[in-house]
């Protein structure tokens, strides 16, 4: 159980750095490890300004991952409209949102019962 955090804590800050690379904003983590019933143990969400920078940001959180921990998505899901892209890595999934359709949506009300981690950056 213990490798299993260390990699989901590996997984995170990896995810994180590719984010912070390509400028990401209004970065969250839910943790949803308390909650009954949930698919995964993480949700990491954040946004980009358009369409390019949604997709700026997905490869660069594949690029990354891939790099430094030879992993890969189980799944990639809406990189046609790049308005609301879902990364897969099973026990962690990242949500990579336009502005608009983050409000939208407003996932992190709907899972208001997670411990939600904001990430601060300096840009």
């Amino acid at each position: 159980m213990a490798k299993e955090n260390n990699n989901s804590d590996a997984l995170i800050t990896t995810i994180i750095a590719g984010i912070e690379d390509v400028k990401g904003n209004n970065i969250r983590i839910l943790d949803l490890r308390e909650i009954e019933n949930t698919v995964c143990d993480y949700f990491i969400i954040c946004e980009g300004n358009s369409n390019t920078q949604v997709n700026a940001i997905v490869n660069a959180v594949q690029k990354k991952v891939s790099k430094t921990l030879k992993d890969h998505p189980w799944h990639v899901e809406g990189s046609d409209n790049a308005e609301w892209v879902l990364i897969d890595y099973v026990n962690v999934v990242v949500h990579v949102f336009q502005k608009h359709i983050r409000q939208y949506y407003d996932i992190e009300s709907l899972w208001g019962d997670a411990k939600t981690t904001v990430i601060e950056t300096s840009y």
